[in-house]
């Protein structure tokens, strides 16, 4: 497969539990391999937040919208390749792509991505980024949209 400029990926094999009575994943098991492949992405760019080492009065990311293309299915023990990437930063929210690939035959299986907004918690309400998550992205992939105020950058 053409990753076309994803430079994230994580493979792993589909589970006997993942699967339905048809023998293919479950479309629900998808959004968790996205939010495993965000978190393996967090970290290898600094930004993972740690649930268990943060504290009431630290801010964290929401999902405010997630989706699934569904292209042609995943069966018991195939090994997938997710492929992660963030298409755009703005002011106080993200967006994560990701291509699944099935790792046999090169051919996507699903395409999927949401937005992730940064949220205060104490006034529950969305709050800018951190410059450091800005350059945390960029320094990982150069090719991310970044848009603040409005602006392309």
């Amino acid at each position: 497969m053409e990753n076309n400029g994803f430079k994230h990926k994580i493979s792993f094999k589909v589970q006997f539990h993942e699967v339905d009575l048809l023998g293919v994943v479950n479309n629900a098991v998808y959004f968790n391999y996205f939010e495993t492949a965000r978190i393996e992405y967090l970290k290898a760019v600094g930004q993972f937040r740690d649930v268990n080492k943060m504290s009431p009065d630290d801010n964290f990311f929401l999902i405010a919208r997630n989706e699934c293309d569904y292209i042609e299915p995943a069966r018991f023990d195939d090994e997938v390749n997710v492929y992660t990437r963030v298409g755009f930063i703005k002011n106080s929210s993200f967006s994560f792509e990701h291509l699944v690939e099935n790792a046999g035959n090169g051919r996507i299986i699903a395409k999927g991505g949401g937005v992730m907004v940064h949220i205060n918690s104490k006034e529950k309400k969305s709050t800018p980024l951190p410059e450091e998550f800005y350059w945390a992205v960029r320094s990982y992939d150069s090719e991310v949209k970044i848009i603040k105020n409005g602006e392309d950058d």
